[in-house]
């Protein structure tokens, strides 16, 4: 290999943790953020974590700057006092934060902050996060202020409203016998479902929604919270702490359902005048090109006319989403009759219909589109360009498939907060099929960062100079984007969705990069003309389009996650290792009749990037089975392709 081909995927830094214990209880803490994560009563897990969150007048997070004051750790108890100061535009407030945990697995969490500016927030205090995983279904019993008790239960289904309100204490039960009870004061609390924002876990905060925000908070105003966790019930003996697997095993499922089509989106960054990337983008065979189109833009027909051709180049269907208001009404039959659609209708896939000025698509709106086009056959849809939020809470109808946008980055942006949303992903599918049942659902568009804030209350400020805009992610261009992207079509392809429109072609955004390279390489390292590292993951799941498809399960699904594909007697399982630790991964296929030993690509080398054709045409490594099992070493973030024949 040259040191071109040699060259490695740059991934950014993992941020450092460490492993606390309150009595029975572990957990990890984050000095860089201050936030308590993944409290743990041995095998259950508690709490998804605790933060102090500031959220400023349209509800971006304000990151805080954290210096460690004091800390002391010992083997059942800690003490941590930490300053954390949150600074951004005309916001700045500053906290004192202390964090112990007792040998009776008590853990207190209390913020004490001032307001340094005028400023118009969203929220400041202290948030609590249950996991969906243990907690969906459970009984809980919750103290209101007031003093009264109310015996009910985490949500199953996703929920559109609060499942409780005005919450002083609330408990569920993490073993026999044994509850686990959250204590809040300084403010008034309630909760909310954020599987709704694919966040796998029900958040308790402060502030009540139904208080309307912004609200401008003055120099010199103070925020003081503190939540307690404790453990009631028989005293359980503490868990042994856990070593660090040396060999993460996973285990392959039965079939299910069919892998969804899978397509990308159009994106403005789209290169007609890049032969090699348009030919890479040929040989990914998406099922469909995604284009918006606003037919309030006098600038319509020309966008049309790019998507149409640019599907044609790629020998693929079209999505269209149509973002329709009344005065653009007129504008239909010239859709109809003016473009190419009316001489190859069948060339679009779906017409998803959304409303410039509502959140979710009006009946009438479908109903006008649909007999304005004429067209047999293709399905008239819409629901949500934002968040299943406002699906959950408009719930249209009349419509022929039913669709809203995924992002992992509504609360969180660390690699682990990307990873827990596979689950909650997963979720909007199974909630979505209770709601609407049989009618086809339409994911579009997936992405890593959040297109728009759909809860804006004013005018975002524009990216500053040298540095990369708001919805623009470097992982888009590393391993970790490759592995996030398996997990995302696992999870969401095993639950049942119907189809899936993933990033865009070209660009910052998509899956080739442009041949000129990163506009801003400092901040975006990328190779120039090359593809991003999620570009091989769509190219062998889409290489058996149209297969069934079975789960990868494992114990530890913050750490790997895997999908495996069936088709024409080829059994295809992708691996990924989510963590930035090198893992030794053993898949168990027993229950599978494969045949002959099995073939294996990683993705964890630079010249994939750089040689794609040549990556993909390269001879494969042999892993022989051990009792139907296959041993594999994966890097950081690194992808693991097996190939096996199977009967």
């Amino acid at each position: 290999m040259s040191g071109l081909e040699s060259r490695p995927v740059i991934e950014l830094p993992s941020p450092h943790r460490e492993v606390l214990r309150a009595g029975p209880l572990e957990m990890v803490f984050e000095p860089f953020s201050a936030n308590l994560r993944y409290v743990r009563l041995g095998d259950r897990e508690v709490l998804r974590g605790i933060y102090g969150a500031v959220r400023d007048r349209n509800w971006g997070t304000v990151e805080p700057r954290v210096t460690i004051l004091e800390k002391r750790v010992e083997s059942v108890s800690f003490e941590i006092v930490f300053d954390a100061e949150c600074a951004r535009a005309e916001i700045d407030f500053a906290w004192r934060g202390s964090l112990t945990g007792s040998a009776d697995g008590t853990v207190t969490f209390s913020m004490d902050g001032v307001v340094r500016s005028d400023f118009f927030r969203s929220r400041i205090g202290i948030c609590v996060l249950h996991p969906a995983r243990d907690c969906a279904g459970a009984a809980a019993r919750v103290e209101h202020a007031d003093g009264s008790v109310e015996e009910g239960s985490f949500p199953g289904s996703i929920a559109a409203d609060q499942p409780f309100l005005d919450i002083g204490s609330v408990a569920h039960e993490v073993a026999p016998g044994v509850r686990a009870e959250v204590r809040f004061e300084g403010d008034v609390f309630e909760m909310e479902d954020q599987r709704n924002w694919t966040d796998a876990s029900f958040k308790t905060y402060s502030t009540p929604l139904r208080i309307p925000f912004p609200v401008q908070v003055r120099k010199g105003d103070r925020v003081r919270q503190s939540v307690t966790l404790h453990i009631e019930g028989p005293a359980p003996v503490r868990s042994p702490r856990r070593a660090p697997a040396d060999r993460l095993e996973l285990r392959l499922g039965a079939l299910g359902g069919n892998l969804p089509p899978i397509g990308l989106g159009l994106g403005e960054a789209y290169a007609a005048d890049d032969d090699r990337g348009l030919r890479r983008l040929e040989a990914l065979r998406p099922s469909h090109i995604a284009i918006d189109l606003h037919l309030n833009d006098p600038g319509w027909r020309d966008a049309w006319t790019r998507a149409w051709i640019a599907a044609g180049r790629t020998g693929c269907g079209i999505e269209l989403r149509l973002f329709v208001d009344p005065s653009s009404w007129p504008e239909l039959d010239l859709l109809r009759d003016e473009t190419a659609f009316a001489a190859a209708p069948a060339r679009l896939h779906r017409v998803l219909v959304f409303d410039e000025a509502a959140p979710c698509t009006r009946e009438a709106s479908a109903r006008r589109v649909r007999e304005a086009l004429r067209a047999p056959g293709c399905p008239i849809g819409g629901g949500t360009n934002a968040y299943f939020a406002e699906l959950n809470r408009g719930r249209p109808t009349g419509l022929d498939v039913v669709a809203w946008s995924v992002n992992p980055q509504v609360h969180a942006f660390d690699d682990a907060s990307l990873v827990e949303t596979f689950e909650g992903q997963a979720a909007t599918v199974e909630s979505a099929r209770a709601i609407f049942g049989p009618v086809p659902l339409a994911v579009t568009p997936i992405t890593l960062k959040p297109r728009f804030n759909p809860d804006a209350t004013g005018a975002a400020a524009p990216a500053d100079p040298g540095e990369l805009p708001d919805d623009v992610d470097p992982r888009q261009a590393t391993l970790f984007g490759a592995a996030w992207t398996l997990g995302s079509i696992a999870g969401l392809s095993l639950a049942g969705a119907s189809s899936l429109t993933y990033y865009e072609t070209f660009g910052w955004r998509g899956v080739l990069e442009h041949k000129e390279g990163s506009p801003l390489p400092a901040k975006f390292p990328s190779v120039p003309g090359g593809v991003f590292p999620l570009y091989h993951v769509l190219a062998d799941v889409l290489e058996l389009a149209g297969g069934r498809v079975a789960p990868v399960s494992t114990p530890e699904p913050l750490a790997a996650c895997g999908l495996a594909i069936h088709r024409h007697g080829l059994l295809r399982v992708l691996v990924a290792n989510l963590t930035a630790a090198p893992r030794r991964v053993l898949l168990d296929t027993s229950g599978w009749r494969t045949q002959g030993e099995a073939r294996t690509r990683i993705l964890d080398a630079g010249w994939a990037m750089n040689d794609p054709e040549r990556f993909r045409s390269s001879a494969e490594s042999a892993v022989v089975s051990r009792d139907a099992r296959f041993e594999l070493e994966l890097g950081t973030h690194a992808v693991a392709r097996i190939d096996l024949r199977c009967a």
